[in-house]
């Protein structure tokens, strides 16, 4: 087997996560969280687009983890990001930290929000 060394630059990749929290960059965050390039802040759930939105000249998909199991998004809150520019792909929370930093290790312009497992 072939292993490769993982490189991330500047970007803060999801080392991990539990119940009701994650764990980026080494730092753990409780609760919702929004991971952009920018930084990391509290996310206010699927009334807060405003943050990604903010974002949208840096990043060209954004990873929702809808909690321990996937759900749909809001209608709302998908058009207004995708009116914005932005695709958006629902998925649960472990799924989208693990896609979010595969992407991220290939230098794409990502972005994730995760409601807690």
């Amino acid at each position: 087997m072939r292993l490769n060394e993982i490189s991330y630059n500047d970007a803060l990749p999801i080392d991990g996560y539990g119940t009701g929290f994650f764990r980026v960059g080494g730092e753990r965050y409780d609760g919702a969280l929004m991971v952009l390039p920018n930084g990391v802040s509290a996310w206010g759930g699927y009334d807060d687009s405003a943050t990604i939105l903010d974002a949208v000249d840096a990043i060209d998909v954004l990873f929702v983890g809808t909690g321990a199991e996937i759900a749909h998004l809001p209608k709302d809150f998908r058009t207004t990001l995708e009116d914005a520019g932005i695709g958006v792909e629902a998925m649960a929370s472990p799924a989208a930290c693990r896609t979010y930093n595969v992407l991220l290790s290939e230098g794409r312009r990502v972005a994730v929000a995760l409601l807690p497992v």
